[in-house]
């Protein structure tokens, strides 16, 4: 017998957590999801209130943090992929940071 996708459980986010290195992700099957913070740079890079400030998008089949701009897939965390973003964009992003908080500074 096959299944189909509707037929199958969505993974969804019940609760995200922050270590000095690691990005872990609670999900509402029980399943909980351990990432390296280094694979997301952006996230590595934020403070840890940005870090707190996410919410859930697409039903809870992913995570967006608006104040560093970054967005995650569930499927993507548990495929094991780290970020796609160009070193190029992240020195770009790192750059408007340091110029944003000088100005705030």
């Amino acid at each position: 017998m096959t299944i189909s996708a509707p037929e199958l459980n969505r993974a969804c986010v019940a609760a995200v957590h922050f270590s000095d290195d690691a990005l872990t992700v609670d999900l509402r099957d029980g399943r909980t999801i351990a990432v390296p913070l280094a694979w997301y740079p952006r996230l590595r890079h934020a403070t840890d209130a940005e870090r707190s400030m996410w919410r859930l998008i697409g039903g809870g089949e992913g995570i967006h943090w608006p104040e560093i701009e970054e967005d995650l897939s569930v499927e993507s965390l548990i495929a094991g992929r780290p970020s796609q973003e160009s070193q190029t964009s992240l020195r770009r992003w790192l750059e408007t940071r340091k110029a944003l908080s000088q100005t705030n500074g």
